[in-house]
């Protein structure tokens, strides 16, 4: 007879849980490709409204923000501690980045606004990762991103929001408006700790084509040196 396992809380634990259940067992996503197609401002704001009063919505805003505001990783989000920010500064560390490189990078007074609510209700709570597990008795552990991307597309569809939202896509968003704000390309690349621009312009293909068009279309005609200018004059 197999041995039962239970979890801290007491409970059995699923057999999907235990090591090596999915060994050889390729992802059902594996191969996929999502396009480029981050949320507008209205449907990040609507989504973080959405979200609710509650304790977890407390908590799922906050992680919108850095996600949005910072351009993080979901990963590189979920490792972050309360030492690792810096208000006074703006800034952000990223301990351990893709590829395990570190970095700091930067974000504005508007998200860090957002961010401090949270910080004081996680005050409270045992020392660990900033967003963390708030109930039940692994409280104040790592929150995972598989729980994040879960009450990130409930809270979507609750919003009415019909497009995919997950934390990827509010990194492309992040990119794709600081490109429109006008910040240099390779700001962006370090910003999102890129190792080269190539993969940064993959993530501003989320530029939609009546925007190239409407910026290529309004571009001032060419400036003809003078000379030139009377020389086509006179062979008329």
């Amino acid at each position: 007879m197999s041995q039962v396992v239970l979890d801290a809380a007491g409970r059995r634990r699923s057999p999907a849980t235990m090591p090596g259940f999915h060994a050889g067992r390729p992802p059902r996503n594996k191969g996929q490709r999502y396009p480029a197609d981050p949320p507008t401002i209205a449907e990040i704001v609507t989504v973080m409204a959405a979200a609710g009063e509650s304790v977890h919505g407390r908590r799922l805003r906050p992680l919108v923000v850095v996600l949005w505001r910072a351009g993080l990783r979901i990963h590189e989000a979920l490792a972050l501690t309360e030492s690792d920010l810096d208000a006074r500064r703006g800034a952000l560390l990223v301990r351990r980045g893709k590829g395990g490189r570190r970095r700091e990078v930067g974000m504005d007074d508007w998200a860090w606004d957002e961010l401090e609510p949270w910080l004081e209700l996680r005050r409270r709570m045992p020392v660990g990762p900033l967003f963390c597990v708030i109930t039940g008795p692994t409280r104040g552990r790592a929150w995972s991103s598989a729980a994040v991307r879960a009450q990130l597309r409930r809270v979507a569809e609750r919003s009415g929001v019909r497009r995919r939202f997950a934390p990827h896509q509010l990194r492309h968003a992040h990119a794709v408006e600081m490109a429109r704000e006008g910040v240099p390309l390779i700001v962006i690349q370090r910003q999102l700790g890129h190792s080269n621009l190539g993969i940064t312009s993959i993530y501003l293909q989320g530029i939609d084509n009546a925007e190239i068009i409407d910026t290529v279309h309004a571009r001032r005609p060419p400036m003809i040196p003078v000379e030139l200018a009377a020389r086509s004059v006179a062979r008329r």
